[in-house]
């Protein structure tokens, strides 16, 4: 299984380069791309109207992020109904990151505090859909709804949690109604795979895909560093910023990125899902050897 994601255009002058990349990668035929929601859900707008294009306009089943920050429950309840009126099948349920100017943020009384309190939203809306609606009880059966959620093998540093805490509150999710995970990026193979291993040993039986960022720019690696606290191996850093050219770096980069899919894959990843930041070349690139990765006919 093959998936992108992306961020929606934040002004319209670049609108156009951005669906110049979506279906650039669309060209990978992907099983989903996935489309983010923004900090504290600051380009929840301009995601909805990406999402219902790629629905209505492309063959591609979009992944619609939901968070839980900057709106109450029942906004977000009403995003809910509007990503399922317009077709989308499939939702990634996150806690979201705060708003950037209140690190100390707690959800409203009348709020959604967590993931888990999402994807139990998502599903009760489904099934009251279901209950009232023919149509919608036969397009469940169709098409059924899934529910990603988000993985943090390494532990996920703006929570304070360790990968062992991050498990049990993967365990919470597959028993509230989560399909499938996507992990936060890593850059080392055996942090996805002790992962996995301790997750499945824990009883988490849902498939955890590989979330994979191309390791092509030193600085777009600090950068990452800073905003996620996900630690980027001084080699690769080393390895990038000792390149005689940005090309040679590129290519450094994308020797990485290959090796690190190569070694999930043989590990038993059920696909990966590839980071992009709106850039379809190293995506592209780091998945042009991998003919698992096909959709299959």
């Amino acid at each position: 299984m093959l998936s992108f994601e992306v961020m929606p255009p934040r002004s319209a002058d670049v609108e156009p380069r951005f669906w110049n990349t979506v279906h650039r990668l669309l060209e990978a035929d992907p099983d989903f791309l996935s489309v983010t929601y923004g900090a504290a859900g600051k380009d929840k707008s301009t995601a909805r109207h990406v999402v219902r294009t790629l629905v209505r306009d492309t063959p591609i089943q979009p992944i619609a992020h939901l968070t839980c920050v900057g709106a109450d429950r029942t906004e977000i309840a009403r995003v809910i109904s509007s990503y399922l009126d317009a077709g989308v099948r499939t939702f990634l349920a996150l806690r979201g990151d705060p708003p950037a100017n209140d690190p100390g943020w707690r959800p409203a009384p009348d709020g959604v505090a967590s993931a888990t309190e999402l994807i139990t939203l998502i599903r009760a809306i489904e099934t009251e859909r279901i209950a009232r609606d023919p149509g919608a009880a036969l397009r469940s059966a169709f098409k059924p709804l899934t529910i990603a959620v988000a993985a943090f093998p390494a532990g996920n540093p703006a929570a304070g949690t360790s990968p062992l805490q991050e498990i049990e509150r993967l365990l919470v999710k597959q028993a509230a109604g989560a399909s499938f995970a996507i992990t936060q990026l890593f850059f080392e193979s055996e942090t996805y795979i002790s992962f996995v291993e301790r997750a499945r040993s824990y009883g988490v039986t849902i498939p955890i895909m590989a979330g994979i960022l191309p390791p092509t720019s030193a600085t777009r690696l600090e950068r990452m560093s800073q905003l996620t606290s996900v630690g980027v191996p001084d080699s690769i850093l080393h390895d990038l910023t000792s390149a005689g050219s940005e090309e040679e770096a590129y290519t450094r980069g994308i020797a990485h990125g290959q090796r690190l899919v190569r070694e999930v894959l043989d590990a038993g990843s059920p696909g990966v899902h590839v980071y992009t930041f709106n850039q379809s070349r190293p995506a592209l690139d780091i998945l042009a050897s991998f003919s698992e990765l096909a959709p299959s006919s």
